[in-house]
């Protein structure tokens, strides 16, 4: 949870802060990182294409109700036997000559310039298009609950690394206040030893601190740089600029009911939603792969006119009727039919295992929820102690009724109690925020509450 950066020559942080805190660009809201997140993630681009061909296959599938119509214009030449006496009928150019035995032998090559009308209507497949259909709505509700998924999971991780940030800040002012504090002390020391009232080793403790407190200061400051990456990539803005945030501040949150919270995410969570409507979605698909065993009945027609050259007279005819027709062989349909019966029995078991798992991460979250109330509790109490006990010790040091040594242990007890309390702040805002994403109810509007 805390980061650390090491190896960074400290000069160049503290240079690079101060432009950072002196920078006046606006301040980013967690609401504004959201939007911008929501706009320009490749994730949601990605669940937002997913959606998109999800209502393509829809509407593709509603086109088997309607009848498939053809226009041809077909130019050939030939000499072709068979090719030559057919052209000539349709074109309405037969002879009695054409019947020599000779010209129907060897006859001489002909030209056809031929325009084709061609239909065709399933009329009644058992109910099989109606049922693909029916299975391609349900995947387009699915898909739509995907990208709601999705973009639950991109609020998510801007809350955690937007929450990062403000942590990341507060680290900066509890290391500067220390340094500062430090800096005090081994100035008070420092007189001290002047008026003979402590010894050397007095202020090289003193030095000491205060070396060690610039170096937390040092490591804060890099805690802040990788913060502002982090969430750079979690918005999906790696341009954009490192500013000072409104600092984080502790909330209390409402308490909810575990069985509540539970059914709340049933009803609300977009991944189990998603899941159950591809679970309908495969049940409409096994129905269609049943269908496919019964009889189909389709209709049909074909118009054609023959010319002899483009512009041209000729003969025209045309055709129609109605085909029914079963397969009395479907060593396929039944293969097709054990696929999709398999994965109908793979997606009940995703859905039985999601919602099983569900009951766990809800469970989890409440209690992540309830353990972090009570720790930001204890670390405000211990925090106020430390320092009641840091204010006693300096006045038993100046009274030189205590050591170096005494105080010393004193000021890093209060700065740790002050690290705590403030990762505790944290937290308790990441805790509530896991328990929204768990319950399914992480909206932009939810997560105002965390700033």
């Amino acid at each position: 949870m805390k980061l650390r950066a090491y190896g960074i020559p400290g000069i160049a942080l503290l240079a690079l802060f101060g432009g950072l805190a002196a920078n006046s660009q606006e301040p980013l809201s967690l609401r504004l990182a959201i939007q911008r997140a929501l706009s320009q993630s490749p994730d949601a681009a990605i669940a937002q294409a997913g959606n998109q061909d999800a209502k393509a296959s829809a509407t593709l599938a509603r086109t088997a109700l309607f009848p498939q119509l053809t226009f041809t214009e077909d130019i050939s030449r030939g000499n072709d036997p068979v090719y030559a006496f057919g052209t000539r009928l349709r074109q309405r150019q037969f002879t009695q000559a054409d019947f020599a035995l000779n010209a129907l032998n060897f006859p001489q090559p002909i030209g056809n310039f031929s325009t084709r009308f061609s239909g065709s209507w399933m009329a009644f497949d058992s109910f099989k298009t109606q049922k693909e259909i029916h299975r391609a709505d349900l995947f387009k509700e699915s898909a739509a609950s995907s990208a709601k998924a999705v973009d639950q999971q991109i609020v998510y991780r801007v809350v955690g690394a937007y929450q990062q940030v403000l942590y990341a800040q507060r680290e900066i002012d509890v290391a500067q206040h220390e340094q500062e504090t430090a800096e005090a002390l081994l100035s008070s020391v420092d007189d001290h030893v002047k008026a003979g009232l402590a010894v050397e080793s007095d202020r090289m403790s003193a030095e000491v601190n205060g070396s060690v407190r610039k170096e937390e200061l040092i490591a804060a400051q890099g805690d802040f740089e990788l913060a502002w990456a982090a969430l750079r990539e979690a918005v999906g803005a790696p341009d954009l600029k490192a500013t000072g945030l409104k600092p984080i501040e502790p909330h209390t949150f409402p308490q909810g009911v575990l069985d509540e919270e539970i059914a709340t995410a049933q009803k609300t969570r977009p991944d189990l939603a998603a899941l159950g409507q591809a679970q309908s979605a495969q049940a409409s698909a096994l129905g269609a792969a049943k269908s496919d065993f019964g009889p189909r009945v389709s209709a049909y027609g074909n118009w054609e006119e023959d010319r002899s050259s483009f512009g041209g007279s000729g003969g025209n005819n045309w055709v129609a009727g109605v085909q029914i027709s079963v397969d009395i062989l479907p060593i396929g349909k039944r293969a097709q039919l054990a696929r999709e019966n398999a994965a109908k029995q793979k997606i009940d078991a995703q859905v039985a295992a999601t919602q099983q798992h569900l009951r766990f991460e809800v469970s989890q979250a409440h209690v992540h929820r309830q353990t972090a109330e009570l720790q930001l509790e204890t670390a405000r109490a211990a925090m106020d102690q430390s320092a009641e006990s840091l204010r006693i010790l300096k006045n038993r040091y100046s009274a030189g009724l205590a050591t170096i040594t005494d105080l010393l242990r004193a000021e890093d007890a209060e700065r740790q109690s002050q690290f705590n309390y403030w990762h505790a702040v944290y937290g308790n805002a990441m805790a509530y925020s896991e328990l929204l994403y768990a319950t399914g109810t992480l909206t932009p509007d939810a997560a105002e509450e965390l700033q």
